[in-house]
């Protein structure tokens, strides 16, 4: 394998500052089929290292030393015969009235390992509020971005959540911030029409999209750490 195939490959998986199992799977699969000698090893470590070096100034630092973690890990394994093609682990659809669409939210908060981005319109339903707030208290990094309008309606559920310690931004623009996605250690997509309330798992014909396809997943990623740079601290009172 050529250097600047290697280095194509580095900064593809590095560009979200993690290594999805898809991409984990790949690069197995890469690997093995290469089967690499010790100095064409040691030429691939360099090449890693430098990459993580030429990123370390940005905020994520600590995002890149995991993702140089997780490669040198797979580089430095013992082949293990064949490996399969990479597969989507997760491709799911719910749809409401019901709860289907509540009871997939409120399971992935729960397996949530360590970070949950919620980007969505309005959140007034009480249990997906709580399971958000035990997130946090479990020591997950919880993210929340909102409407600045919405945020303030009566019943709404964002207040509870500043108050609990959860990190909360709005648009304060005169458009609606209207997304409803949320992501789940950087890894797991959950997107659709969606609203967090329960007029939405009662009453109104909405849809849930599931995801841990990098290609749909690393979009959305970017999308919502733009907006946390473009967006404020929500104050308590309007």
């Amino acid at each position: 394998m050529k250097p600047d195939e290697i280095q194509n490959i580095l900064e593809r998986t590095l560009a979200d500052r993690r290594l999805t199992r898809s991409e984990q799977q790949a690069l197995k699969a890469v690997l093995a089929e290469w089967n690499p000698k010790p100095e064409e090893r040691a030429r691939v470590r360099a090449q890693a290292f430098a990459a993580a070096r030429a990123s370390l100034a940005q905020p994520d630092a600590t995002l890149v030393l995991e993702w140089l973690d997780d490669f040198l890990k797979l580089l430095d394994a013992p082949p293990s015969g064949p490996v399969t093609p990479a597969r989507n682990q997760v491709a799911e659809a719910h749809f409401s009235p019901g709860y289907a669409c509540l009871d997939k939210l409120l399971a992935l908060i729960d397996a949530a390992r360590s970070s949950l981005d919620v980007c969505v319109f309005t959140i007034t339903d009480d249990r997906i509020s709580r399971a958000l707030v035990d997130a946090h208290r479990d020591g997950k990094k919880v993210r929340v971005i909102t409407d600045d309008e919405k945020s303030f309606d009566p019943g709404s559920d964002i207040g509870r959540l500043e108050g609990a310690g959860l990190e909360v931004r709005i648009d304060r623009l005169p458009a609606h911030m209207h997304h409803k996605f949320c992501i789940f250690d950087r890894s797991v997509l959950v997107t659709g029409s969606y609203n967090w309330t329960r007029s939405a798992a009662e009453y109104n014909f909405e849809n849930l999209l599931v995801s841990d396809d990098r290609r749909h997943v690393e979009p959305f990623q970017r999308a919502f750490e733009d907006l946390w740079k473009q967006l404020n601290p929500r104050n308590l009172s309007p």
